[in-house]
């Protein structure tokens, strides 16, 4: 199993720590962030993120946004929600959705820019 090394348990900034090798995290951080990837790995994923970086939202805001319909746009979001990206808050008889953090949309726009740059 690996582990943090020395070195990286002392970089001060996300990028320095972000700059170790992969032997330098312990597995389930790996294994964690495979998930996350994962979980953000849906086109129609990738789209709800984006929709909630601009805004919160609930289920039929989505399904109008998107143009899906709406127990596949509950399915994506209770994957996104078991990943720990999106969290749910009750609002009568609504749930309205927002990204747990930025970092989430960040990943989703470098993709989506890395994927418009061709190849």
């Amino acid at each position: 199993m690996a582990t943090v090394s020395s070195s990286t348990a002392s970089a001060g900034s996300p990028e320095e720590a972000a700059a170790a090798s992969p032997a330098a995290y312990p597995a389930k951080v790996l294994v964690d962030a495979g998930d996350l990837l994962r979980a953000l790995a849906a086109p129609v994923r990738i789209a709800i993120v984006l929709q909630l970086r601009d805004a919160d939202r609930c289920v039929h805001e989505l399904v109008a946004a998107l143009e899906v319909a709406q127990p596949l746009i509950s399915q994506h979001l209770r994957v996104l929600k078991t990943a720990g990206v999106v969290q749910g808050d009750r609002r009568g008889r609504e749930v309205v959705y927002r990204l747990v953090d930025d970092h989430l949309a960040h990943i989703v726009i470098d993709a989506v820019a890395h994927a418009q740059e061709g190849k």
